[in-house]
């Protein structure tokens, strides 16, 4: 239904990002009528027993003023207007869905929730690079800490122990998500066009790099030639059948097994398991020599 009700929402104009299509769709909103408490209630009721996506939107067009309303509250978050309002309206769609007529409450009363539950998900996502708020008290004392801001500026001892009072959390909440208010973000990587006197020390230049060096590489790689080679000729010095006998076992995708060496050269296992075990003992004193 949601779907069905935002492409049938064209009696406003659609919010862009320029300044005079926001002005523009806040006018339209504002000049659409008001319910009455029974034209309310007939529009939910006839939502309910036939799901018209007429009735759900003559519900929605006249309280998208109040999403305007409540989006202004959150304008201090660097946030655009226009997208907290779409936000909002997603919230109020949703209200709309769930509303019932016979709990005894208006709309607008019960869509409150749903409205901002909306734009605070919009908000945690969109303020910070890293989340700031991340379980449900977070998110409540994010919220309700911004507002104390606002009237306080930053806090001493005794207003971070008043705010702790007042919203019922523990000093150390507050202060935490008072460190977490006041970090802000930076680039990771320096911008092209700064110089190294005037940019600032970007993360990225702080960190060691992982790649190996060329004189490592190097080294690997003429480490890895002579083990080769020291493996190729102690292999050449050994006997046929033990040369043999650590090939089928080690050096080939389809490993031998003791048992299938025993039937092969006619001896028990144990027998086999002795040849290979004195076959690596020469190849670690090739290494070692």
């Amino acid at each position: 239904m949601s779907k069905q009700l935002v492409a049938s929402m064209n009696q406003l104009p659609v919010i862009s990002g320029s300044t005079s299509s926001l002005e523009a769709y806040i006018a339209a909103a504002r000049s659409i009528p008001i319910l009455t408490l029974e034209q309310e209630q007939e529009y939910a009721r006839e939502l309910q027993a036939t799901g018209d996506i007429n009735a759900a939107q003559q519900l929605v067009l006249p309280h998208l003023r109040f999403v305007i309303k409540i989006a202004n509250n959150y304008s201090g978050y660097g946030l655009s207007i226009a997208d907290l309002i779409q936000e909002g309206n997603i919230g109020l769609m949703k209200a709309v869905k769930r509303f019932d007529p016979d709990v005894g409450v208006r709309l607008v009363s019960f869509a409150v929730h749903w409205i901002k539950a909306e734009m605070h998900e919009y908000i945690l996502k969109n303020w910070r690079i890293v989340k700031i708020a991340t379980t449900k008290a977070q998110r409540k004392l994010f919220f309700k800490l911004r507002g104390q801001k606002k009237r306080l500026g930053w806090f001493k001892h005794e207003e971070v122990l008043d705010v702790a009072e007042t919203l019922g959390v523990t000093p150390e909440n507050v202060m935490e998500m008072e460190n977490r208010l006041n970090n802000y973000d930076m680039s990771f990587d320096m911008n092209s066009d700064e110089d190294d006197d005037s940019a600032y020390q970007a993360p990225a230049l702080t960190l060691a790099n992982a790649n190996p060096s060329p004189e490592l590489l190097l080294e690997h790689s003429d480490t890895q030639q002579q083990t080769q080679k020291t493996l190729m000729l102690a292999l050449e010095a050994l006997d046929d059948r033990s040369r043999e006998i650590v090939s089928k076992r080690w050096l080939t995708d389809n490993k031998a097994t003791l048992h299938e060496l025993a039937d092969e050269y006619g001896v028990s296992a144990e027998r086999i398991r002795q040849i290979e075990k004195n076959a690596f003992n020469k190849i670690k004193g090739s290494f070692v020599a």
